[in-house]
C-alpha cells in the first residue's frame, strides 16, 4: 500500500509541475524575441508585448518554482532506497541543475523584472536571453538525471555498498537518450508556448485589436507548424532508440504481444489489453507501419511482449516485467495524435492568414485556438505518463525495481496523508493560477504612450518603462 500510494504521490506532485515547465522554457524564448524586435526597430508595440506576455511568463514561473521545490524533497522522504542507491549518479546533474542553471535563470530574471529603469536597454535585453538560456540548461540537466533512469550509462556497481557509482560525468551528460529527449522537450516547449501566445492573441483579435495582436497570431502560428513538426520528427527518432534501448516499452506502446517481422502500426485498438495472446475487439492498423518506423526497414523485426518477458525472467529473475500495456499503449497514442492536431491546427490558421483580413474575422478559428490551448498541455501530460509507465516495474532500467526504490520505514499512513494534502494544496494552487493568468490575459497590454520619455545627457530621449509588475 506505501508503495502504490507513493506512486500517486510522486506522479501527482511530477504531473502538475510538468504543466508549468514546457511554458516557462517555450515562453522564456518567445519574450526573448519580442524584447530583441522593440532593441533592433524601436518599435513600442513589441515593447508593450514583451511586457504583456512576461507577465504571463512570471505568473507561470511563480508557481512552477513552488511545486518545483516538492520533487527534490519526494526523492529522499518516499524513495530513500531509491536515492541511496543511485544518489552518487542522479545527485550530480541535479546539484548543477540547482546551483547552476536555476541560479542563472533566477538571478537573471529578478534583474529582468526590476531593472528595465536601471539597466541600459542592450544589459537589461541580456538579462532575459540569460534567463532562457538557464531555462533551458535546466531542462537539461533534469533530463540528464532521467535519462540515466531510461539508460544507465557511465556508472560501476559497488559490491560491497550495493550502489551505483558514477565513473563518467561526460557520459551521463552526452547520454544517446538524453540528447533525442532534450530537444523533443524543446520543441514541445515550444509548441506549447506558441499555442498558448496564439490562443491569447486571438482572444484580443476577436476585440478588435488587430493592428497590435495580428503579427503575434502569425509568428504564433509559424511558431506551432515549426515546432509541431520538429516534435513529431524528434519523437520519431527518440521512439527509434527506445526501440534499442527500452524494447519493453516500445513492444508495450504497439500492444504487440507476438514478435514479428513487417509488424504492423496500430492506429486504434480496443480489446483485454493484458491477456495473452492480446485479442483485438476493434483494430485499425498500417500494414508493416510498425517495422518501417522502428527500424527503418519493411520487414524489420520488432520484439514483442511474450518475448521479451522470457528473456527479462531468464536475465533477471522471477517476475512480472510488463508494464501496464493498455494504458502505455493510449498514452503514447494521445501524445503523438496531439502533435499531428497542433500541425493541423497551424496549417488552417496560416491558410486563413494568406488572405487580407481572413484570419482576423474568423471566430469560428478564434474558438478553435483558445480550445486548442489544451493539446500541448494533455501532449505533455501523456508524453510523460508514457515515458515513465512503460519502463516499468523498473524505476532504472535493468538495475533497481521500483519497488525496492520505496522508503522502507514510510508507512502508508504517513504517505496517504502528504498525498491529500498536496492534492487539495496543488488544487487551491491550480485555481489562483489559472484565475490570474485569465485575469492577466484579458486586461491586455499597456496603452500605447505609457512610457513617459526621459532627456539622455546625449540630447536623446528614452522611454521611462517601470518594473513588471503585477
Amino acid at each position: 500500500m506505501a508503495l502504490d500510494l507513493a506512486r500517486w504521490q510522486f506522479a501527482l506532485t511530477t504531473l502538475y509541475h510538468f504543466l508549468f515547465v514546457p511554458l516557462t522554457i517555450g515562453l522564456a524564448w518567445f519574450l526573448v524575441g519580442m524584447q530583441t524586435a522593440w532593441h533592433r526597430t524601436g518599435d513600442e508595440r513589441w515593447l508593450r508585448l514583451t511586457r504583456f506576455y512576461g507577465k504571463l511568463f512570471l505568473i507561470n514561473f511563480a508557481i512552477g518554482v513552488v511545486t518545483g521545490i516538492v520533487q527534490e524533497f519526494q526523492f529522499g522522504m518516499n524513495w530513500s532506497a531509491y536515492s541511496r542507491y543511485v544518489g552518487d549518479i542522479f545527485g550530480a546533474p541535479l546539484a548543477i541543475e540547482g546551483l547552476a542553471a536555476f541560479f542563472v535563470e533566477s538571478t537573471f530574471l529578478g534583474l529582468w523584472i526590476f531593472g528595465w529603469d536601471h539597466l541600459k536597454p542592450k544589459v537589461h535585453l541580456a538579462m532575459l536571453w540569460l534567463v532562457a538560456i538557464g531555462s533551458t540548461a535546466s531542462a537539461y540537466f533534469i533530463l540528464a538525471a532521467n535519462s540515466w533512469m531510461q539508460h544507465p550509462v557511465g556508472y560501476k556497481l559497488n559490491p560491497v555498498t550495493h550502489r551505483a557509482e558514477m565513473t563518467s560525468i561526460a557520459k551521463i551528460l552526452t547520454n544517446s537518450t538524453l540528447i533525442r529527449a532534450f530537444f523533443h522537450t524543446i520543441a514541445a516547449a515550444g509548441l506549447t508556448a506558441a499555442m498558448l501566445v496564439l490562443a491569447v492573441a486571438v482572444w484580443h483579435l476577436r476585440s478588435g485589436d488587430t493592428a497590435l495582436f495580428a503579427p503575434v497570431a502569425r509568428i504564433a502560428l509559424w511558431t506551432t507548424l515549426a515546432a509541431g513538426v520538429a516534435t513529431v520528427l524528434l519523437g520519431h527518432a527518440q521512439g527509434q532508440l527506445m526501440t534499442k534501448q527500452q524494447p519493453m516499452k516500445m513492444a508495450a506502446a504497439e500492444a504487440l504481444y507476438q514478435t514479428q517481422s513487417g509488424a504492423p502500426f496500430s492506429l486504434f485498438d480496443i480489446g483485454p489489453w493484458e491477456k495473452h495472446p492480446h485479442k483485438s475487439l476493434v483494430s485499425i492498423a498500417i500494414p508493416h507501419g510498425l517495422s518501417i518506423l522502428a527500424t527503418n526497414s519493411w520487414n524489420g523485426k520488432v520484439e514483442g511482449i511474450n518475448d521479451l518477458q522470457a528473456a527479462y525472467t531468464k536475465k533477471y529473475g522471477p517476475g512480472n516485467y510488463e508494464p501496464i500495456v493498455g494504458v502505455t499503449y493510449w498514452t503514447f497514442r494521445i501524445m503523438a495524435g496531439v502533435g499531428f492536431l497542433a500541425v493541423l491546427l497551424a496549417l488552417v490558421g496560416l491558410g486563413l492568414a494568406r488572405k487580407p483580413g481572413r484570419l482576423e474575422r474568423s471566430a469560428r478559428f478564434h474558438r478553435v485556438a483558445i480550445v486548442g490551448l489544451g493539446l500541448p498541455v494533455l501532449a505533455n501530460l501523456t508524453g510523460w505518463l508514457f515515458t515513465e509507465l512503460g519502463r516499468q516495474p523498473w524505476v532504472v532500467q535493468g538495475l533497481l525495481l521500483t519497488r525496492n526504490a520505496v522508503s522502507p520505514t514510510v508507512s502508508a499512513w504517513e504517505v496517504g496523508l502528504t498525498l491529500v494534502g498536496f492534492t487539495l494544496l496543488y488544487g487551491v494552487l491550480a485555481g489562483i493560477e489559472v484565475k490570474l493568468m485569465v485575469r492577466a490575459a484579458k486586461a491586455g497590454p499597456d496603452r500605447p504612450g505609457s512610457y513617459d520619455a526621459v532627456l539622455e545627457g546625449d540630447g536623446s530621449k528614452v522611454p521611462r518603462i517601470p518594473a513588471l509588475t503585477y
